[in-house]
């Protein structure tokens, strides 16, 4: 069973990292970028370089969760345009700023500071400055990251869509409403479930002829990661099931990876792991 549980954990991981792979968004997801001035995951992707003709440096930077510069200062400053997620951003001496979607952040020449994103988020931004001389310092310590406090009704707009679509995903499944989740189900989408792994046709056939009949999900707490395109979601629920005619109830930790294809989020990989309690 350890290995079984193992195999598909591996297998899930996979699929999460070819979909972050084929990301689509507006401009390219550029190169992971080497921990030489930031800890966590960033990628980075150079839009425009400064020339004779426009003296400004354009730049894409996603952040995974729990990702941060060291501090650093700019000689010819810098703007940040918010485009995604939930960061922080703060200068040396001052308090630390919530960034969120739509914000526009002005580093100032030579003042020295940091940006990242938080914890439970990632943060994507569009980087604009001049030709100029970027001095990286010391790092943010642990110590300093994990104390700043994100207010509590900081998740984003897209975040609570996801929320409540993989909420209404589960009303579709315990009504058996196929033509919904054809729609929501990615043409290549895989299901992981303890008994083995399923792909659109035969989970939307088993749920159609009632092999397992999601009759009722109790959802005790659902977070939310995204990266680019591609989101992860881990709920913890109770799900109530029929399976080959039988009642069962069982604690899960559902994993479900999202993929955004023009402005819809389609679900590419749902994965179940029992819990040993509930």
């Amino acid at each position: 069973m350890k290995k079984a549980i193992y195999l598909s954990i591996a297998f899930l991981m996979a699929i999460i990292t070819n979909i972050a792979a084929q990301d689509h968004s507006i401009f390219p997801i550029g190169e992971k970028a080497k921990n030489v001035n930031h800890t966590g995951d960033v990628w980075l992707s150079e839009l425009h370089q400064a020339d004779e003709d426009i003296n400004s440096q354009i730049s894409l930077a996603i952040f995974g969760p729990n990702a941060k510069l060291n501090w650093h200062t700019h000689s010819g400053g810098q703007i940040l345009l918010i485009t995604d997620g939930i960061g922080y951003y703060q200068e040396k001496g001052k308090p630390v700023q919530i960034v969120n979607k739509g914000d526009v952040v002005k580093c100032l020449p030579d003042v020295e500071h940091w940006h990242g994103s938080s914890p439970n988020s990632g943060v994507t931004y569009l980087a604009v400055s001049p030709k100029s001389k970027t001095t990286w310092l010391h790092p943010v310590t642990e110590e300093e990251y994990r104390s700043i406090k994100t207010p509590a009704g900081s998740s984003t707009r897209r975040d609570q869509e996801l929320i409540n679509l993989s909420k209404e995903k589960w009303t579709w499944m315990a009504d058996r409403k196929t033509d919904k989740l054809d729609t929501l189900f990615h043409e290549k989408a895989v299901f992981v479930h303890m008994g083995g792994t399923m792909n659109k046709k035969e989970e939307l056939g088993t749920i159609r002829s009632g092999g397992i009949h999601y009759k009722k999900a109790a959802i005790h707490d659902v977070s939310v990661n995204v990266i680019g395109n591609t989101a992860v979601l881990l709920n913890r629920i109770t799900l109530l099931a029929v399976v080959g005619g039988k009642e069962v109830t069982n604690p899960f930790i559902v994993t479900e990876v999202y993929k955004k294809e023009a402005n819809s989020w389609k679900l590419a990989s749902m994965s179940f792991t029992k819990l040993l309690t509930p």
